[in-house]
């Protein structure tokens, strides 16, 4: 088998099947993409202190968070900076599959990047990303917009060992 991405019915076909891809999706017809899934906005959190990243595992502090509120309409009017958002849909990768999240077109036109690391074969758990507002007039958005594409993809073969790292299981 060679490496490649899924394509609409793959995805559809996995997130159906008994692998359950992705779950807690909101529309599997508006979220599934001829070459992606897009995962929609959960929550969004500022962040309040400073990380580390040492050489070792144990050298590791993530950045303290504070989680902002919508108001009743369910709009978030965010100001210039950096975001931690989670995403409402879980991730479910089997040993073949890999994946890479993509920001959807019309934030990067507002001048708003998401920034993600790999979803390596074996994960399981309900994502965050880093968002960015770079335009000075700000941004806004509303809960369970879809925010940013997850493009899949198949290895040439299934890893021996999934996903094992402190993000396993996540948010869940």
């Amino acid at each position: 088998m060679t490496s490649n991405v899924l394509d609409r019915n793959s995805i559809s076909e996995l997130i159906l099947g008994s692998s359950s891809l992705i779950e807690s999706y909101l529309s599997l017809d508006e979220q599934l993409q001829p070459n992606g899934f897009d995962l929609s906005l959960k929550e969004v959190s500022r962040l309040t202190s400073g990380g580390t990243m040492g050489s070792g595992p144990d050298q590791r502090t993530l950045s303290n968070t504070e989680i902002l509120d919508f108001d009743r309409e369910g709009w978030l009017r965010l100001s210039l900076g950096p975001y931690l958002i989670s995403f409402n849909e879980i991730v479910n990768l089997p040993l073949d599959l890999m994946a890479l999240g993509r920001p959807r077109s019309s934030l990067l036109r507002s001048g708003v990047s998401i920034h993600t690391a790999v979803w390596d074969a074996g994960y399981r758990g309900r994502s965050q990303a880093l968002l960015v507002v770079h335009n000075d007039q700000g941004y806004a958005m509303q809960r369970d917009a879809r925010l940013m594409q997850l493009v899949f993809f198949h290895l040439t073969q299934p890893v021996s060992q999934g996903y094992q790292g402190r993000f396993h299981g996540e948010n869940l």
